[in-house]
């Protein structure tokens, strides 16, 4: 039997786009430190995963499903709510 890799070569992607936007996508690429090519895929990859990630469907029974939405209809609170609430605000000086 023989396993199947993920391909591991790059494939190429021709994209024609203005004038405006490469040099608008180029000013961040420098920015971060990044090839154009670095940039634009980066950027595509987390588009691509928030798109997938939306589309998610999650199916629980209705006690759950109710001990949820209790959870958020609820006051917060806790250590780490409190804690929160006493830090001194950056306003604040």
């Amino acid at each position: 039997m023989t396993k199947t890799r993920p391909e591991t070569h790059a494939k190429p992607v021709n994209l024609r786009i203005r004038e405006d936007v490469r040099m608008l996508i180029d000013r961040a690429a420098k920015i971060r430190g990044k090839t154009r090519s670095d940039f634009m895929i980066d950027a595509a990859y987390r588009a691509a995963e928030d798109t997938l990630l939306d589309q998610a469907l999650i199916k629980v029974d209705p006690e759950s499903y109710r001990h949820y939405l209790d959870i958020l209809d609820g006051p917060p609170s806790g250590e780490g709510f409190a804690r929160l609430m006493n830090v001194p605000k950056p306003w604040q000086g």
